[in-house]
């Protein structure tokens, strides 16, 4: 489809074409001042200059609208940002990373440039993830009836990434008002474009997609680029559905300050893209068609000089990070119990298994708040909730823009919740993020990105959801069915990580997670939903603070830390000691691993001098063993024994229940591992 000419050469006003020309030599003057910065070992130690996309820069930033659009710039954007508003200042502090960096305050690498306040996101430097950002704020502005859309701005050979091809699938899929602009410069830092994909043109990838609109245009000519974003704007807003624009521009310089691109191009192909230099051409352009003379546009290169020079003198004199500042906005606040401030009660009412406790529990809190939402896969069809139903009868109580399936693509369900977070602090999202914590792997790399989000933006941004995952084995499924994957997930900062062993627990730490700002794995222990000894009492408004460890058998002889399915193996084998040798062992169900209740572990094991960690993830590698180094490091001298760890084999799970048995802890090896310990 032919894109209508809207702009041209003749057509613009010179008030406009004015305005243009100061971002482009503004831009241009930047880009080539950053390697400088570098020299004088001030900063700015990544820059990827943008020279040669300058056409389509230009016009993504001149049609964001920031009170009603959200954009999210690749690393390359830097005209992109300053056509959407951004200063010279700005850009100058985000280059040399100053504590008053808009962006995020110095804690984000050079050249990534955003203004949260604006709607311009901060986005990562892993290529082309915030296309799934994108698709789930657009699907937050629709669902929300807003009129803007959400631009997403990447290079071309990002589009191999398999994230951008969920991204740009579930957009078709659900029609959500978002442009996919790509940067097509030929390479991707060395790599041509032809050792990335058979087509010429990228976007004809995505060409079998219902739903899309491809426009095509030359990213180095300024008419062309608004002409066809402008098209794709209005596109999208009337009729609700994505485009891809996909921009031809040229790479003038080395892909970044750490690349030597003559090593791969030619003299003819350097001399080329010089000579198509689209910031020259628009210079050449408005002189010949008498549009402006020669001293009108020097008289706009001096202003620009002057605004770069002070912009400068400004963002040197700005203060640096202090050290003491990694350790701020790390993670939210989380809410706070008044009436549960220990996570503890005394309601004696009807025993409820662990899967009706976060039934319930949902059910609540998405009558409480109507900005809470929930997806997964095959979590949403009339009566059914999932493989175990947990969410059984949702989506008959709240219906289909509340309660929805997802595509088998749990990389797409974690990032796009990720980008609907961001369009208001009152959503509450509960996603899950596979069918089984085993299959999570490949939404581990949105998983990472959400760690970091609210430290990154110095704390202007925090992704408030909650990932359910079903976890564990004890249930005969063998690989990506038996497995737990907490070993992994604690090990980022960030990141709050639950793993409770009763109903009540369940509940409890639910309803604080979904209530709570900032990002939540909420690990559920398969094989307990519907066992009977999981099965407890539950207050209406339970409520358990996050970091608070239960103690769920008192003793006096041997601290026992646990989670999870062990828990209650823990407890039979501590009933056993008891009764035949009258040793009193001590059982503390962690509840949360991430922030751990140190204080009751720590003042446990000085009452009993032994420490014995179990858990159903592996011993090497598991968790466990940092609760032991905890316990060493700590509070060593208070110890009789070495601290034991009890966990299953080095080896995955494996299906026959023969192979099963041998791998995961069970109560009998608990409690010769008890008895050994006791009797050391």
């Amino acid at each position: 489809m032919e894109v209508p000419v809207r702009y041209s050469i003749k057509k613009t006003e010179k008030k406009t074409l004015a305005h243009w020309f100061y971002l482009m030599v503004l831009g241009r003057a930047l880009d080539d001042r950053a390697p400088n910065y570098l020299k004088q070992a001030i900063g700015w130690s990544y820059h990827a200059p943008y020279a040669g996309h300058d056409g389509i820069q230009l016009a993504i930033g001149q049609i964001f609208d920031r009170s009603t659009d959200h954009l999210f710039p690749y690393y390359r954007d830097m005209l992109t940002c300053i056509s959407a508003g951004l200063t010279a200042e700005e850009i100058i502090l985000n280059g040399i990373s100053k504590d008053t960096d808009v962006a995020g305050g110095g804690r984000h690498m050079s050249n990534h440039f955003a203004k949260p306040a604006w709607h311009i996101h901060n986005v990562s430097s892993c290529t082309g993830n915030h296309t799934l950002h994108a698709t789930g704020l657009a699907r937050g502005l629709k669902k929300y009836g807003k009129s803007g859309v959400a631009i997403s701005s990447q290079g071309e050979s990002s589009v191999s990434e398999g994230y951008v091809y969920e991204a740009i699938n579930g957009a078709t899929n659900e029609q959500l008002p978002v442009i996919f602009v790509f940067q097509d410069n030929g390479y991707g830092i060395s790599v041509p474009k032809a050792d990335q994909t058979a087509n010429r043109k990228v976007a004809d990838n995505f060409s079998g997609l219902k739903n899309l609109r491809i426009i095509h245009c030359n990213g180095k000519d300024v008419f062309d680029s608004m002409n066809a974003m402008t098209e794709a704007k209005d596109w999208v807003i009337k009729s609700q559905r994505p485009a891809i624009v996909q921009a031809n521009c040229v790479r003038i310089h080395s892909h970044s300050n750490s690349d030597r691109h003559e090593l791969y191009r030619d003299d003819y192909e350097l001399n080329y893209v010089t000579e198509y230099d689209p910031l020259g051409k628009f210079r050449r352009l408005l002189i010949r068609y008498k549009r402006f003379t020669e001293s009108e546009l020097v008289k706009i290169e001096e202003k620009v000089r002057q605004e770069v020079k002070e912009a400068h003198k400004k963002a040197m004199a700005a203060p640096d990070p202090s050290p003491e500042s990694v350790f701020e906005f790390i993670i939210p606040e989380p809410y706070q119990s008044k009436k549960y401030p220990e996570g503890l009660h005394s309601f004696e009412g009807p025993k409820k298994k662990l899967i009706e406790g976060l039934n319930e529990t949902l059910k609540a809190e998405f009558r409480l708040n109507p900005d809470t939402y929930i997806w997964g896969q095959d979590i949403a069809h009339k009566e059914k909730g999932g493989i175990f139903n947990v969410t059984k009868n949702m989506q008959k109580e709240f219906g289909m823009e509340r309660v929805f399936n997802a595509p088998i693509a749990e990389d797409f369900i974690v990032g796009t919740a990720n980008g609907m977070s961001r369009l208001n602090k009152k959503i509450r999202l509960v996603i899950e993020g596979a069918e089984f914590a085993d299959y999570f792997w490949p939404a581990t790399e949105q998983f990472v990105e959400a760690t970091h989000e609210f430290w990154r933006t110095k704390g202007q941004f925090s992704p408030n959801i909650t990932i359910r995952l079903a976890s564990g084995g004890y249930i005969g499924g063998g690989l990506y069915h038996s497995q737990t994957i907490e070993g992994v997930l604690t090990t980022f900062p960030g990141v709050r990580i639950v793993y409770p062993s009763f109903a009540d627990d369940a509940a409890g730490l639910l309803r604080t997670s979904i209530r709570s700002e900032g990002l939540t794995m909420f690990l559920e222990p398969k094989f307990l939903y519907n066992a009977p000894v999981a099965a407890t009492p539950i207050p209406e408004d339970f409520e358990v603070p996050f970091g608070k460890a239960r103690i769920r058998r008192p003793g006096k002889d041997l601290s026992v830390i646990t989670y999870g399915n062990t828990t209650h193996m823990c407890l039979e084998a501590a009933e056993t000691i008891a009764r035949e040798t009258g040793a009193d062992v001590e059982v503390i169900d962690l509840r949360s691993l991430s922030p751990l209740d140190k204080n009751t572990i720590m003042n446990s094991v000085k009452k009993t001098g032994k420490a014995m960690v179990v858990h159903e993830d592996k011993v090497f590698g598991g968790f466990g063993g940092e609760l032991a180094a905890v316990i060493a490091g700590e509070v060593f001298e208070y110890l009789d024994g070495p601290v034991k760890r009890i966990g299953s084999t080095n080896t995955p799970v494996g299906f026959n229940r023969i192979l099963e048995k041998a791998i995961l802890p069970n109560t009998d090896k608990i409690l010769k591992a008890m008895k050994d310990l006791l009797d050391y």
